[in-house]
């Protein structure tokens, strides 16, 4: 499974969000720190979801790196989140 479907599968399970969208980035930092052969190391996520309803931005964000704590060890460098309530 490549990293964008694992992002994807946990996200949905932990939070059941209305709207997930996920754009790997991973070309556009060819070159740069923490890029890999192969990409699958810089990705964007839009996420919305109840879940997150009376949390800070911080505490949502936080929420979501932890449910992809596996993914940031192993391959992906980066994350640009846009996490917030419907």
């Amino acid at each position: 499974m490549d990293y964008a479907a694992r992002i994807h599968s946990k996200l949905s399970e932990a939070f059941h969000p209305e709207l997930l969208e996920i754009q790997d980035d991973s070309e556009a930092h060819r070159g740069h720190g923490g890029y890999r052969d192969g990409g699958q190391t810089h990705f964007s996520v839009k996420i919305r979801a109840e879940a997150f309803r009376g949390q800070s931005r911080v505490a949502a964000q936080r929420a979501v790196m932890a449910a992809l704590r596996e993914e940031l060890a192993e391959r992906v460098h980066a994350l640009v989140l846009d996490v917030a309530a419907p």
